[in-house]
Parts: structure tokens; sequence; C-alpha cells
């Protein structure tokens, strides 16, 4: 990944810095890999006007989760029928934006919320496209938090209750099915998971013969390298597109759907945040630097690790122990401990690599903290 370091020096900390050469280079091979599986994007990934612009102009659809994701998409550019609702608590008014826009699909992860939509789409005099999402109980060995496939999650019906969500459907008259939605996590890096969720949509569709499903959408969660990202810029979309064509034993006319957010847009993203203060502990010593918690909240929430780099080191110096903070007030907003820099100095710029997805869209301004705007970067 280039950094431009001489506009970086200029600019107020911390930022988020996007590599759009890189982000096209991902979009080309998700497209030469994919073959007939119909990609989407998971805009909670990434929302930057920006990226969702360029992911709509290579022909993705959009997967959303809420009723401003709707707008966002249709806004930079998502055809309305190729974008998708889920998620497990969508509001009347979501639900209303949808509709009004004639998106494609609902995901419905309810019975209650399945009869909301019926009853909303029968007050615009429409018929609102709906798939149900099932959880096919598969453990996708990922952290808890991004574990969305097993049985009793708040995501999604249980195989046991698929019955009568089918006959739920065909019994209300706005309403009309159109697939099946799975998801079994995120920070997938083994294709197994994916092996086994086709195997169990073949077998949930042998459980029902004379139900029409036109679309199989088998979600999304592919990983990619937090910690080399220089070696591995772009993720193994062929081993995952293999996995899905090999595997799924599809109905003649069926369509297969995912969707992928986070090996689209990780990669080519980086907070970078400037160093404050090197403070020398008793036995440690601490890089306090300008971003926090506040701008990249995943080491704090998931224990994630960032690859750090030092941008203004010189190449090749002795490596040193540090540990790196940011300023939120939080004993756990800490980026690494025991990190090995080279060393390190007040103003130093520091790259929080592979940032790229549930970096910025998941900010806050807390402690009244505010990002500063993004620097773009094309090859």
């Amino acid at each position: 990944m280039e950094f431009p370091i001489n506009e970086f020096q200029q600019a107020e900390t911390p930022f988020y810095y996007y590599d759009l050469g890189l982000l096209r280079r991902t979009l080309a091979e998700v497209k030469r890999t994919a073959g007939d599986v119909h990609v989407s994007y998971a805009v909670k990934a990434n929302n930057d006007a920006r990226i969702l612009k360029l992911i709509a102009e290579a022909g993705l659809g959009a997967d959303c989760v809420s009723g401003g994701e709707i707008e966002a998409s249709l806004a930079a550019g998502f055809p309305a029928g190729k974008i998708t609702f889920a998620g497990v608590g969508k509001t009347d008014r979501e639900i209303t934006i949808g509709l009004t826009a004639g998106i494609g699909c609902f995901n419905i992860e309810s019975l209650p919320e399945l009869e909301v939509i019926n009853e909303l789409a029968g007050k615009l005099g429409k018929v609102a496209p709906v798939a149900i999402r099932v959880n096919p109980n598969i453990d996708a060995h990922t952290h808890s938090y991004i574990t969305t496939g097993l049985a009793e999650n708040k995501f999604g019906i249980n195989l046991e209750q698929l019955a009568d969500a089918i006959d739920a459907v065909r019994s209300l008259p706005n309403v009309s099915l159109r697939g099946l939605h799975f998801h079994v996590g995120s920070q997938v890096l083994s294709m197994e998971p994916y092996a086994h969720l086709c195997r169990r949509v073949a077998e949930i569709e042998a459980s029902f013969p004379d139900v029409e499903f036109k679309v199989i959408n088998v979600g999304g969660g592919l990983g990619i390298d937090y910690e080399n990202p220089d070696a591995n810029p772009i993720p193994d979309f062929g081993a995952y597109f293999s996995t899905l064509h090999n595997n799924l034993q599809l109905r003649p006319g069926q369509e297969v759907h995912c969707e992928l957010g986070r090996s689209i847009v990780g990669q080519c993203g980086s907070l970078i945040s400037r160093v404050v203060y090197v403070k020398h502990g008793t036995k440690k010593d601490f890089v306090i630097v300008d971003g926090g918690m506040s701008e990249l909240i995943r080491p704090a929430l998931y224990d994630a690790h960032h690859p750090i780099q030092n941008l203004s080191a010189a190449a090749g110096g002795e490596l040193m122990k540090y540990d790196v903070v940011g300023p939120v007030c939080e004993s756990s907003d800490v980026f690494a401990t025991d990190e090995l820099l080279p060393e390190t100095r007040r103003g130093d710029l520091i790259a929080f690599r592979c940032a790229g997805a549930y970096g910025e869209t998941m900010a806050s301004n807390y402690n009244l903290r505010h990002l500063n705007p993004s620097i773009y970067y094309e090859d």
C-alpha cells in the first residue's frame, strides 16, 4: 500500500486513508472469480460515500441492515432491485423506506417481523419479496461476538421453525417467498464452514421438495489477512467462489447470492494517527497517539490486532517494545501491548493497517472526539 507521507504531514490527525487503487483491483478480482454468483457488498463494513460509489459502479448489489444504509446505497447509485435489507430490528419507518424504493428483498429474521412487513406492504398496495434467514447451526470458529450461524442466536430463524415460517409466508397476501438466507459469521478464514453450509443447504432443501426457493443467499464473512496485508492484499476469492460452485447442489433456475464486506474493503483502509507522547514507565514504554477507540474500536471490542506501522521511522532500525495506546479516558483504549516498532518519537505518523472494514463506520464521538476528513489515493 502506498502512503503519501508529504500529504499526511499537512493533515490534521487522526483520519482515515483509503487506497482506491487497491479497492478497484479487489473489485476486479471479485468479478473475475465470481462466475454466476450474484455478489452484494455489505454496507455496514464501510459506508464512505466515495467507496460506495466505486462499488456500485463495479456492478455489485448492496446488503443493508438499516434504513440509513438503504438511503446511502440508493444515493451511491445501487439499483433498488439489487438492494437487500437484513437485520433483526427493522422499524416500520425503515421497512417503509425499502418498500417505497422497491428493493429486491427483505431478509426476514422472525415471524413477527414477517407480519409487520405484510401489513405495511398491504397499506402501500405492494407485495414484498422476502427471504427467510435460517440459522444453519454451523460453528465458523471465529470470535463469539461475530459468530452468527448458531442455534438460538438473536439472528434468524432456527431450523425447527422453518416449516412454520414457510407456511406463514404462503398464507400472507402481501409477501412472496424469494428464497433462503444464511450467514455463519465474520472473519472466516477456512473454506470448511462454507462447504459445510453448502451441504446443510442441500439437506434443508431436500426437506421441502415442493417449495420453490429461487435464491440461495449464503451470506458473507470471508476474512482478510490482518497480519500480512502487503503479502496478501487481496483475499483468495477464487477459493471462496470455487467452494460455493463445487459444493452447492442447485435446483434448475436457482440463483446463488453472497454478501461480502470486510474482504472487499478491509485492507484498502488505514487509520492514520500522530504520536503525541512517548511515555517511559518503570517496566513499560508507551506510545500515546491521538487516535483511539473512538476512531477504531475493534481492538477494544474484539481484542483484535491491526498491523501498526511507523511511517516516519527509517526502515531497518532497531526495534523496540511499546504499548500503543490512545487518548480516550478508558483503560481498554489500547491498540497493542508489547508491539515491536522502530524507535518512536513525538510527532511520528502511525498507520493502523487493515482498518477499511468496521473502522470509520463504527467510529463514535465519545469524549466529544471527532474524525478529520479522509484522504484518498489512486495509483
